[in-house]
C-alpha cells in the first residue's frame, strides 16, 4: 500500500509539472488536461482522509478538464 500511495504521488506530481511546463511553453490546452490529471491523482490519494481533502481537489480537476476541453484552439 505504501508503494503504490508514494507511485501515485509521484506521477501526480510529475503530470502537475509537466502540465505547467507545457503550459509555459505555450500549449495552454495541453498543460491544463496534465495538471487537471495530476490533482485527480493527488485527489485520490487523500481519499482516506477527510470529505473537503478528497472532494475538493477532485471538483477542481473535474472543472479543469473541463475547461481544457472547452478552450478555443488558439493560433
Amino acid at each position: 500500500m505504501q508503494l503504490s500511495n508514494r507511485l501515485l504521488s509521484l506521477v501526480s506530481y510529475g503530470l502537475v509539472l509537466t502540465g505547467v511546463v507545457l503550459g509555459v511553453l505555450g500549449l495552454v490546452r495541453g498543460g491544463s488536461l496534465f495538471i487537471a490529471v495530476g490533482t485527480m491523482g493527488v485527489a485520490l490519494k487523500s481519499r482516506d482522509f477527510r470529505r473537503i481533502e478528497f472532494y475538493l481537489p477532485l471538483a477542481i480537476a473535474i472543472a479543469l478538464f473541463v475547461l481544457a476541453i472547452a478552450l478555443p484552439r488558439g493560433r
